[in-house]
Formats: C-alpha cells, sequence, structure tokens
C-alpha cells in the first residue's frame, strides 16, 4: 500500500463537535466531515470554544482528519451589488465557519464553487473572486477556504480543474485557499470519466491541481457519465465502479488528504464497509 488512507464519513455533531471526532475513532474513521451548525441556515452560530478544543486535540492525539462544510445556502457567487444583504449573510456565515473550523483543528470549510444568477457569466466569477477575497480578508488561521467543483446542475459554472485553479490564482489570498474534489460531481459534469479516463489525472497535475486539493469527497454516481446530476452512490456501487476508484485512488499521492464519504451508509448504520473497500482500493 502507498500510504494508509485516512477515510471516514460525514457525521452528525449532535454530541458537539468532540463527540464526532469520537464517533470517527469509534468508526476507525481516520477522517470526517461535519457541519459546523444547521446546514440550512447562514446564521452566525455562538459555539462553544471548550467543545472545539476537545475536538482538535483528539483529533491530533488519534491521527484524525476532520473538515466543515458550510450551510447549503452558502453560495460564494452572490452579486453583493443586487443582493447586499444577502451578500453580507454569507461572508459573515463563512467567517462564522472557518472561525469553527480553526478552533477544531480542522483542515479547512468546503464549500461549493458558486452559482449565479448574472446573465453575464465573467460576472459571475468576479463575485465568487469578491465574496472569497472578504471572507478571508485579514484571515491568519490555519484553516482553509476549500472550493468544491460542481456537477453541472446549477448552471455551468464550477465543474472544472481549470475554474477553480484559475479562481485562487487571482484571489488576493491563495494560500488560503485549497481545493475539494467530488467525485461524483466530476463524473456527472464529464471532466473525468472515472476507469476510462487516462488524462484527468496528468491534467490536474499540470494544473497545480492536485497539489491544493486537501479533501475528496469519494462519491459514487447514481447516473451515467455526463449527466450533469448530482446524486451520490455508495462508493462501487454506481455507474464509477470500482475500477474508477481503484484507478484513480493508486494514480493519487494520498498521505495529506482526507477522503469523504457522503452517501447512505451500510446495513449497520456505519460507513465501515465503504470504509474497508476504499483502504483495499488504495493499494498499489
Amino acid at each position: 500500500m502507498t500510504s494508509k488512507v485516512k477515510v471516514g464519513g460525514h457525521l452528525s455533531i449532535r454530541g458537539g463537535y468532540a463527540g464526532a471526532a469520537k464517533t470517527a475513532s469509534i468508526m476507525g474513521a481516520g477522517a470526517f466531515q461535519y457541519f459546523p451548525k444547521n446546514p440550512r441556515s447562514l446564521g452566525v452560530k455562538a459555539f462553544d470554544p471548550r467543545d472545539a478544543e476537545k475536538c482538535r486535540v483528539w483529533c491530533k492525539e488519534n491521527d484524525i482528519l476532520s473538515v466543515a462544510h458550510t450551510p447549503y445556502p452558502s453560495n460564494l457567487a452572490v452579486d453583493s451589488q443586487k443582493d447586499p444583504e444577502g451578500y453580507r449573510r454569507i461572508v459573515e456565515s463563512l467567517r462564522n465557519d472557518l472561525n469553527i473550523a480553526e478552533a477544531c483543528g480542522s483542515i479547512g470549510i468546503v464549500v461549493h464553487f458558486g452559482t449565479s444568477k448574472a446573465g453575464n457569466p465573467l460576472q459571475g466569477y468576479k463575485n465568487v473572486i469578491q465574496c472569497i477575497n472578504e471572507v478571508l480578508r485579514d484571515w491568519s488561521g490555519a484553516a482553509k477556504l476549500l472550493i468544491e467543483n460542481q456537477a453541472g446542475d446549477h448552471g455551468d459554472m464550477g465543474m472544472t480543474m481549470e475554474e477553480m485553479t484559475q479562481i485562487r490564482k487571482l484571489c488576493e489570498s491563495p494560500e488560503h485557499i485549497g481545493f475539494c474534489l467530488d467525485t461524483c460531481h466530476a463524473f456527472a459534469a464529464g471532466v473525468w470519466q472515472g476507469a476510462e479516463d487516462n488524462s484527468f489525472v496528468e491534467k490536474g497535475h499540470k494544473l497545480g491541481f492536485w497539489e491544493e486539493v486537501r479533501v475528496i469527497h469519494l462519491n459514487d454516481s447514481k447516473y451515467p457519465l455526463g449527466s450533469r446530476k448530482d446524486r451520490h452512490a455508495r462508493v462501487g456501487h454506481g455507474y464509477i465502479g470500482e475500477a474508477g476508484f481503484r484507478k484513480l485512488l493508486t494514480a493519487l499521492d494520498i498521505r495529506d488528504k482526507a477522503f469523504i464519504l457522503e452517501s447512505e451508509t451500510g446495513e449497520d448504520g456505519t460507513y465501515k464497509r465503504d470504509m474497508e473497500q476504499v483502504s483495499l482500493w488504495a493499494e498499489a
């Protein structure tokens, strides 16, 4: 095996951030993802710093990577001129998420590339850059803002590695920006062809994409290649299949990345079976 893959699932914080970390340990996970607050709300959460500190310490002592996923309404492409109140709420919410992730010792916060309602595509990209710059202004923490690729179900933005790397370059603080690759999204968008793809990994290296990827959402797809439908299946149970995941895992340097399963759990209510499969597939 090239290196033990750090894989786990998305876990509830019903028992606190530290509770989620302990659940990851019980499951035998090397990583986990959590919502830092209500996933449907952009409200700013007054979190318990003692709970966050316990999470940080537990993860450090048990060699577990954690990552926060921002609430669903977070949209980097919101237009600050047309919707100033919405823009303000998103910026404040994302900064709150960063503070929580930092306190928990997490890699960073995953946020989708964004959906623009502007008729001009260029304006949409400008909005993304403006929002990221505002969120990261004066940010000095270790937690990164991790841009996630999109499936294309809500428009053409954010499907390609080229867009993600270019946005990072154009932002004021690229050192605080990383990437989250969602395999289902890449497959649905048609930019990665699974087992049949011989250029995706190489292209990512040329673009400098992989060195900035901190998290990989390891999701299979319930729909065929290029469907532009964001519907996750358990790894190996969808159109990507075992061969596609084996090819990707063995082609990448997996040592510093957190692999997160976001589909339904197994019959035992955990991700254990899928985690075992991924660890097996990561063998060189």
